[in-house]
């Protein structure tokens, strides 16, 4: 039998052969159980990433106006359009941004990573927009 701690890919494939041929009283359930949550941590991790960055660009975009360019628009469009795929494939995932401590969190991480690429320290520390206008794909912060 494969080791969960030691190889967790072998232990995977392992697993799935116990499943499909049947062999129930084999599976290593607690760890199984782990890594489907982790299925789920993961997907929302890929929701905050995207979203810090859209919320990243956007402050960049109202309090770098003479920055602004092409390659901003993209980027905004592209986290937007990443974000809507995530959320249309994964509904579930919308109760992420009806969660004021989540977002709350990823404002800071935006604010972060904003300031580390713009060494600007002149971002609010509160979120000021509403979800719906961050994702909305016609909102440009002035």
């Amino acid at each position: 039998m494969q080791n969960y701690e030691t190889d967790v890919i072998a232990w995977a494939n392992e697993q799935a052969a116990f499943i499909r041929s049947g062999r129930f009283d084999l599976l290593d359930l607690e760890h199984i159980a782990d890594e489907i949550e982790d299925v789920g941590k993961s997907e929302q991790r890929e929701l905050m990433s995207h979203l810090t960055g859209l919320i990243a660009h956007l402050l960049k975009w109202k309090f770098q106006p003479s920055h602004r360019g092409s390659s901003w628009e993209k980027t905004l469009k592209v986290k937007r359009k990443e974000i809507s795929y995530s959320l249309k494939s994964m509904p579930s995932l919308n109760t992420r941004l009806d969660d004021p401590e989540w977002l709350e969190l990823v404002w800071d991480k935006a604010v972060n990573q904003a300031m580390t690429e713009t060494e600007l320290d002149c971002f609010p520390e509160s979120y000021c927009w509403s979800v719906a206008q961050i994702l909305n794909p016609e909102f440009w912060p002035e």
